[in-house]
């Protein structure tokens, strides 16, 4: 039996965020960069932790790329902002401390949040390349543009 005669492949469906609100968000955070003309990397990702959309100004380091997208995924795997979760490590113990930080995809700076919608968590927002402050303030401004068009999809 081909592939055709079994029909469609079926589309995965359930809460998630659409491309075109997460692209929204991150056209939000590079307008706040710009105002302060910072050179940032902004990634949205999914609740899986995957990357949904990606934008990076000109001149941003490389490094930004890949610290951008584990913020995002931070947020999203522990459901808290990144810097909540660099805080928290802060006062954990050696062993703790050790662990986490070893882990790849761990980036407990600030500069990232989780986005919800309906109580749930459906992806996040992360920044880098300018200080953690400037990365959380850009990404505060992407995850308000991206709330207020959730909210208005209700």
């Amino acid at each position: 039996m081909s592939a055709t005669e079994q029909g469609p492949i079926p589309r995965i469906t359930g809460a998630e965020m659409q491309l075109s609100v997460a692209e929204a968000g991150i056209k939000a955070a590079v307008r706040k960069a710009a105002e302060s003309d910072l050179q940032v990397s902004v990634s949205v990702v999914d609740a899986g932790g995957h990357l949904l959309a990606f934008s990076r100004v000109a001149g941003t380091p490389w490094s930004s790329i890949d610290l951008s997208q584990g913020k995002a995924r931070t947020a999203v795997s522990f459901g808290m902002p990144s810097n909540t979760l660099g805080n928290m490590i802060d006062g954990a113990s050696e062993r703790v401390r050790l662990h986490l930080l070893l882990r790849p995809d761990i980036v407990a700076m600030g500069g990232a949040f989780p986005i919800r919608t309906h109580g749930r968590i459906v992806g996040a927002i992360g920044v880098s390349g300018a200080s953690e402050e400037q990365d959380i303030e850009c990404a505060e401004a992407g995850l308000a543009e991206i709330n207020q068009l959730l909210m208005s999809s209700l």
